[in-house]
């Protein structure tokens, strides 16, 4: 059976990418050893496959189309839209799929108990997907299975839905006949608002990021869960409901203490780095 190897949790912020050159800025050489430390835990456990977790920015997924968790089954992806590149430098990217993952994970026949996927055959991909990927694996040889978590588009997935998607992603890699060595990536926010005056001012909440970074550290899903109510978590910022991908991360992790943990300051708003090895 396959072996779920790690998780890792990082930001996806696309001003990062425009900005992260050398020489370093001073107030991004832990944001950038913090993506050294997870790209070197990826290649030192031989991860064959990643799946990665993250949320479409209303790009493919509209009001009037907006399944709570999507599966891509596709041979290949497509990264990166105009904008992107415009705006930010960032680079177009052509990624590999697993359609054999995917279908496994997905169902290939009945949908799993614990999740209902929507599916996806055809997909591009925006950059809570391949900015991460750009910085975890630059090479772009892995195959991934892309999974879009609606945190984005009311109504939203509660965050015991978010636990959910984690135990079971650990639970479908385990069941995968396969001697692959599975890794999740997962992305979004701390504390974080886009648009207003509260825009890359600081942490718009310290609290929400101290208390954020006490339940990975900690391994306490329960209060995860619990600390991650709508009204408190948009309280925080209006983008900040991205965070709960990362409590998918640490269900998967079986609520095991993060080995790193940790709401990296910078120019931006706080940047979220977690990591999990699954090699004891």
């Amino acid at each position: 059976m396959a072996d779920l190897v790690m998780a890792a949790a990082t930001p996806h912020n696309p001003l990062l990418w425009r900005n992260m050159r050398e020489p370093m800025p001073d107030d991004l050489v832990r944001v950038d050893a913090n993506f050294t430390l997870i790209r070197d835990t990826v290649r030192e456990l031989g991860v064959d496959v990643l799946i990665v977790l993250g949320t479409d920015h209303v790009r493919q997924f509209y009001y009037d189309n907006a399944p709570a968790f999507i599966i891509g089954k596709a041979d290949s992806y497509h990264g990166t839209f105009e904008n992107e590149v415009r705006t930010f430098g960032m680079e177009y990217a052509e990624l590999t799929g697993h359609p054999e993952l995917a279908a496994h994970i997905a169902g290939r026949e009945i949908l799993p108990d614990e999740i209902d996927f929507a599916v996806s055959h055809e997909w591009r991909l925006d950059h809570s997907f391949v900015l991460p990927l750009q910085y975890v694996r630059p090479e772009l040889d892995l195959p991934i299975v892309p999974i879009h978590a609606n945190s984005i588009l009311p109504p939203l997935p509660s965050a015991k839905r978010f636990a959910d998607l984690g135990y079971y992603l650990r639970k479908a890699v385990e069941t995968w006949d396969s001697d692959a060595r599975v890794g999740l990536l997962t992305s979004g926010h701390m504390a974080t608002d886009v648009g207003g005056p509260r825009t890359f001012a600081g942490s718009p909440d310290p609290q929400f990021d101290a208390d954020a970074v006490g339940w990975m550290r900690d391994g306490d899903l329960d209060a995860a869960i619990a600390g991650c109510s709508f009204d408190r978590v948009m309280a925080a910022g209006n983008v900040t409901y991205q965070y709960v991908n990362i409590v998918s991360a640490l269900a998967a992790m079986q609520g095991r203490p993060a080995d790193l943990a940790e709401a990296t300051e910078s120019r931006f708003a706080s940047s979220p780095f977690f990591l999990w090895r699954n090699d004891q």
